[in-house]
């Protein structure tokens, strides 16, 4: 029979250090009793460095106050802490980012570890998830523009037209003002005539005085309120023009829904009511606000797709999209509704998968529900869920956390 020798200590130690993950091993009291080689490469210090310092005085610039945290957390619950995104500077200075999981070992063993940190440098794949996420916001800037023009083009037109009117009128009331000015004239050198008099009459009749007195104030009124929807429209096109922050900004979430709404209008106006119930006491939420945006706008344009599709029969008839928001203990709700054609059971465990699409070629990618998913669930550490009746319509719930720091996904 063949004979398998149990591996040494040593070798034990060399297959853990030649891992291709970050393994740091520490103490109860924080401090670094492995350092691998992977963690050699990523962060550019060797382990004879390393080992025997606290964890944040090993050199490496890195947030060490969330990995604190979460080192606390699996302590204190016996269990993995998983933590994404934290910052770390690469070699040369370079902005990175590290994957983590937090594994509590068994204390009462006699081992020197008492925690494991496992993790991976995560800075080129969240590289890769920028710049899809990038690709599908001008994907649907792409989708919308025609319909953003033509929401321009309309307030832009009436403002041209009441601006000209209001050039005839001043010219109307510039004349009336140099017939009162020959009037007054003729007064203080006592030169005026009964003719001068029926002449600045009719010409004053001419000009139609009460009809101007009337129609300015409307024209400059209507001319106010076009160029108010077109500031609208561009202000809530800046959303898409801005790249976001690296750290959650806190936003009053119902006028950033509005914004979106106004930028996305050419595409659901023409198929459904869109109706709004915000709640007004819900306060700022912190959130990374282009890309929140971006996945409302997402559910939107769905949701006018979907009721378009039910329908396509009768395409006179409009459907509803109603966006609601809501605080629920430390939640902020955001729920999308629409009565659409609904999304059949058989699929609906697959309508976050990345490039899935219900669509016709050429209609959609399968991006947009797919980010959505990543933007709300690893972003902001928040969920998203459907409900949906199929032949009835479509319910999307957003969930974030109020809590700027929500407790780490286990």
């Amino acid at each position: 029979m063949l004979s398998l020798s149990k591996p040494t200590y040593e070798e034990l130690e060399h297959l853990i250090s030649s891992l291709p993950a970050v393994l740091i091993g520490l103490s109860k009291e924080n401090e670094i009793v492995f350092w691998n080689l992977t963690a050699e490469k990523v962060f550019e210090t060797n382990a004879t460095d390393a080992i025997g310092l606290p964890l944040d005085q090993c050199g490496v610039d890195c947030d060490w106050d969330r990995i604190y945290n979460g080192i606390s957390q699996s302590r204190n619950k016996h269990q993995p802490i998983r933590i994404d995104d934290i910052g770390f500077r690469r070699p040369g200075d370079a902005q990175g980012y590290l994957g983590i999981t937090i594994q509590p070992l068994n204390r009462d063993d006699g081992r020197i570890w008492d925690i494991a940190i496992i993790g991976a440098d995560i800075t080129d794949r969240k590289k890769l998830e920028a710049q899809l996420q990038q690709s599908q916001k001008m994907e649907a800037i792409g989708q919308l523009a025609a319909g953003i023009a033509h929401e321009i083009n309309t307030p832009t037109q009436f403002v041209g037209d009441n601006t000209r009117f209001c050039q005839d009128a001043f010219d109307d009331l510039i004349d009336v003002i140099k017939i009162y000015k020959e009037l007054l004239e003729a007064v203080k050198s006592d030169s005026l005539s009964d003719e001068l008099v029926q002449n600045a009459e009719e010409r004053i009749a001419e000009s139609d005085l009460d009809y101007l007195e009337e129609e300015i104030p409307l024209a400059i009124q209507h001319t106010l309120k076009g160029v108010d929807r077109i500031t609208k429209i561009v202000q809530a096109m800046k959303i898409f023009a801005h790249p976001g922050g690296e750290e959650k900004e806190p936003a009053d979430i119902n006028r950033e829904i509005e914004k979106t709404i106004t930028i996305s209008r050419n595409e659901w106006k023409y198929v459904a009511e869109l109706l709004t119930d915000f709640d007004e006491t819900l306060s700022f939420v912190p959130c990374f606000q282009a890309e929140l945006n971006q996945v409302i706008l997402n559910l939107i344009v769905n949701a006018a797709h979907a009721i378009a599709e039910a329908n396509k029969d009768n395409p006179t008839q409009l459907g509803t999209i109603r966006i609601t928001t809501r605080r629920e203990d430390n939640w902020a709700k955001i729920y999308i509704d629409d009565t659409g054609s609904g999304v059949p059971e058989e699929i609906r465990h697959k309508i976050f998968d990345l490039f899935f699409t219900t669509k016709e070629p050429g209609k959609g990618t399968g991006q947009g529900l797919a980010i959505s998913h990543s933007v709300i669930v690893e972003k902001h550490k928040g969920t998203i869920a459907l409900e949906s009746l199929e032949g009835k319509g479509t319910t999307f719930i957003i969930s974030l956390p109020l809590a700027s720091e929500p407790e780490q996904n286990e």
